[in-house]
């Protein structure tokens, strides 16, 4: 009987906020990263345009299942609008399918953002990941294909007006999951009677993680020159943010040494006295700060869902 085959690459665990640079691919960046760090597993949390720049959260080992945390938290971006022409991806790759010589002016924008404050319905671009019929939008719009998308539900926490120009605009907005900021510039360009699409888009914010934490691409790119390997991957590995922190909106439990065995086992501990936590259907428990398992709190008990080695 043959052995199972030994995955390739480094056992790390970790969160590196990348501060991805425009015509780079979220795809692309993840296998870089990958293969910077010599990592065995990488996974990112929100696609990013190749237009657009900013945080793409990228997990690498058993970080990778903490990204659904991730990918449902709220997000900041900040973008521009070009007025007077939309475009067929709703941003500046597109061709122009609509044009027009008018322009808004400052209070007719202002009036329009309490619009799409809250909770809305809107249709994805042509030129997106959305599945028709088990196709994706985009493969469809490549090949000539108009499709009908439907509208769907987002939330807008907060939309803002930065400033504002003849021909064009800049916002800043705060969403939940889903939300498409291409969308937003085509309508708001629609709305006002002059057309629009992006010319300008970056992520400032994917919960739990700040502007703060992003490392620039070529900064990690500049530690290839290390040619001592050991001294190179501990470079990389001081940017890595611990696994739990994509977890930090959850209940936390700290366990001892023998619950964490039996929760390591897939066993549930039980949860006496008055510091026992209160129910919840998603907690995550560590032990000595290293982060265990997700599991849920209930019936005096913590039951583990997903364990971490």
């Amino acid at each position: 009987m043959s052995k199972p085959r030994k995955p390739k690459g480094r056992p790390i665990s970790g969160w590196l906020i990348l501060d991805k640079p425009v015509d780079f691919g979220s795809t692309e960046a993840v296998s870089k990263i990958k293969w910077l760090y010599k990592a065995q597993k990488a996974g990112h949390a929100g696609t990013l345009d190749p237009l657009a720049s900013g945080m793409l959260p990228i997990a690498l080992g058993d970080a990778t299942k903490t990204v659904p945390y991730v990918m449902d938290g709220r997000k900041i971006y900040e973008f521009t609008v070009t007025w007077g022409e939309e475009r067929s991806t709703d941003d500046l790759e597109g061709e122009v399918t609509h044009s027009s010589a008018s322009r808004p002016d400052e209070q007719a924008i202002r009036d329009l953002l309490p619009k799409y404050t809250g909770v809305i319905e809107q249709i994805p671009p042509q030129f997106s990941a959305i599945k028709i019929a088990g196709e994706r939008a985009y493969d469809l719009a490549r090949e000539g294909e108009t499709v009908e998308i439907p509208a769907r539900e987002v939330e807008i926490h907060r939309l803002t007006l930065l400033s504002a120009e003849k021909d064009a605009a800049h916002f800043e907005v705060e969403c939940g999951k889903g939300t498409y900021v291409r969308s937003l510039a085509r309508d708001f360009g629609r709305d006002l009677g002059c057309y629009g699409h992006i010319s300008g888009l970056r992520r400032t914010y994917v919960a739990p993680f700040g502007e703060e934490q992003m490392v620039p691409l070529a900064r990690l790119v500049e530690l290839e020159t290390v040619e001592d390997q050991n001294e190179r991957l501990a470079a990389l590995d001081a940017f890595l943010i611990d696994t739990s922190e994509a977890l930090s909106t959850l209940p936390h439990l700290a366990v001892n040494e023998d619950q964490a065995r039996r929760i390591r086992s897939g066993n549930p501990i039980i949860l006496r006295g008055r510091d026992a936590p209160l129910p919840a259907p998603e907690a995550y428990a560590t032990v000595a700060g290293a982060l265990i398992a997700i599991g849920a709190i209930e019936a005096g008990e913590f039951r583990p869902k997903r364990v971490f080695g």
